[in-house]
């Protein structure tokens, strides 16, 4: 597909990752499956549930005991912190990561690095280079494709509204980047608001968006970075008959999004694969495991879909149809 990104993922916070010398493949007795925590973002979002079935998937193939447990919603930092530690104080084999915050985490993992736990990071950068490899989309050409899209469908000219997700996630950050970025090199576009965010749940994106609706009755395109603030600002625009009036282009691919795809309320997403993801990175855990080289950064890949493309065996493939 023309529009794929395929490109190498920023190294900037990652410089270090790739070292597994002091890797120990442990087990909770001889002969057992060595244990690998994942630990998510989130657990509600269908995002997490694909990455989770990917995940346990490569645990079975590669011969890991894979224990899933994340935080019910994505700005639970301190729940995420308490897991880090829960799982280094039990002593398991390797823990795979995918950071709320590019900071908060840091000394957990600096921790676990101390104890001779393998970390795997995915999804979203982390500060330092106490991990072993960066499993993740290429979030900023990511953002930058959505921006680029959305730039096409207005003709280079109008006005955009960016609906932020949460400060301190990485990954949605550099797709934020990449979209402004698409948006600069297009004089005749004025993005109107920028410094909006979502929060962390659908609920709390339509909430943000309602309280902007003079912003979106004025705007000619609308960009998301993530399911729930795409989901929160769909539904908002539905409840106020602007679906499908807007063109709007979001990010990730539920099956609301979808839907409202099909249905012309939605003009793009930007897909990753998160269920690739989730094999890969614990696909990377058990090479780590084996005392392999990795690579320091592994890119996962998106898509954009539209409505003439959706239905694409490429497409339905990433969707895991």
């Amino acid at each position: 597909m023309g529009e794929r990104v395929a490109v190498g993922v920023a190294v900037v916070l990652l410089a270090g990752c790739g070292d597994s010398k002091n890797t120990e493949n442990r087990a909770a007795d001889g002969d057992a499956k060595p244990r690998v925590a994942v630990i998510p973002k989130g657990s509600t979002h269908a995002f997490w549930k694909s990455v989770e079935a990917g995940a346990k998937q490569a645990g079975n193939e590669f011969g890991l005991d894979v224990i899933w447990k994340g935080p019910m919603k994505e700005d639970d930092r301190a729940s995420q912190i308490q897991l880090l530690e829960q799982f280094i104080s039990e002593g398991v084999a390797g823990i795979v990561l995918a950071p709320l915050d590019s900071q908060a985490l840091v000394v957990p993992v600096q921790s676990a690095k101390e104890k001779k736990i393998a970390t795997v990071i995915f999804d979203s950068t982390l500060e330092g280079n106490d991990c072993a490899s960066f499993v993740a989309t290429d979030n900023k050409a990511a953002g930058k494709l959505g921006g680029d899209h959305l730039a096409k469908l207005l003709g280079g000219t109008g006005k955009v509204v960016l609906l932020r997700y949460l400060e301190g996630s990485a990954s949605t950050m550099q797709r934020e980047a990449g979209f402004l970025e698409a948006m600069a090199a297009n004089p005749g576009i004025t993005v109107i608001s920028k410094d909006q965010y979502a929060g962390a749940t659908s609920a709390s994106a339509k909430d943000r968006a309602m309280n902007m609706l003079d912003t979106l009755r004025e705007a000619d395109g609308i960009f998301a970075p993530n399911e729930s603030s795409a989901v929160g600002m769909l539904l908002a625009l539905q409840d106020n008959g602007l679906a499908g009036k807007k063109t709007f282009v979001g990010f990730d691919a539920s099956e609301m999004l979808l839907q409202g795809l099909a249905n012309g309320e939605i003009m793009g997403l930007v897909a990753q694969n998160p269920r690739k993801m989730g094999y890969i990175a614990v696909k990377t855990m058990a090479a780590v495991l084996k005392g392999e080289q990795v690579d320091a950064v592994i890119d996962t890949g998106c898509a954009l879909i539209t409505k003439d493309n959706m239905a694409s065996p490429e497409i339905q493939a990433i969707l895991g149809k």
